[in-house]
């Protein structure tokens, strides 16, 4: 598998996972089921960059994909 397109698959996976965690209550959920609510106020701080870094990836994926198929 060429390497752009192992990051525009980790990079797609992961955002879309990070965004399902980011913009529902999923975790807020499954922290409260664990006892653990006293940490949802830190999500947006490991949430929200580790989207940035997913998108990041997807991007680097995507230019990487395109300079493959122009050689």
């Amino acid at each position: 598998m060429k390497k752009g397109n192992r990051l525009l698959k980790i990079g797609a996976i992961g955002s879309a996972i990070a965004a399902l965690c980011c913009f529902t209550p999923m975790l807020v959920w499954l922290f409260a089921v664990l006892g653990l609510s006293a940490l949802v106020g830190y999500l947006d701080y490991v949430l929200l960059p580790t989207l940035a870094v997913f998108l990041a990836v997807l991007f680097i994926g995507f230019c990487q994909r395109q300079r493959d198929r122009s050689r």
